[in-house]
């Protein structure tokens, strides 16, 4: 059974920081894109931050420079370091893990969602 974990999120001061992580069970987690995702209230889920098997890292325009994905394989884990927060970051972070399968599918999973608001 894959189960993803996220842990981390809180009520932060504007220009305060987070670290968010999600620990992995019931995958080869190594082998995984790990993910990181946010949904504010009343928008779509929108993509963060993405780290590949070699720990290759991609980023959404909008966080670049204030947020840092990382990966620990041997703990199976994935963390997302937030600085700078503003009150647009207040969302629900989910933790994603997705393989390709070759032939047009992917396994794909999803965390259950850790909030994140940013507030004085």
């Amino acid at each position: 059974q894959v189960q993803l974990v996220e842990s981390g999120g809180g009520l932060v001061q504007p220009g305060g920081s987070l670290r968010l992580s999600c620990a992995a069970s019931g995958i080869i987690f190594s082998a995984y894109v790990m993910g990181w995702y946010r949904q504010a209230p009343g928008k779509q889920r929108e993509l963060v931050a993405t780290i590949d098997s070699g720990g290759s890292s991609n980023y959404a325009d909008s966080v670049k420079g204030r947020l840092t994905i990382s990966r620990d394989n041997a703990r199976r884990t994935v963390y997302l370091q937030i600085n700078s927060l503003k009150p647009e970051d207040t969302a629900i972070y989910y933790c994603n893990s997705k393989l390709w399968l070759g032939g047009g599918k992917w396994n794909e999973n999803w965390g259950q969602g850790t909030q994140v608001t940013v507030s004085s």
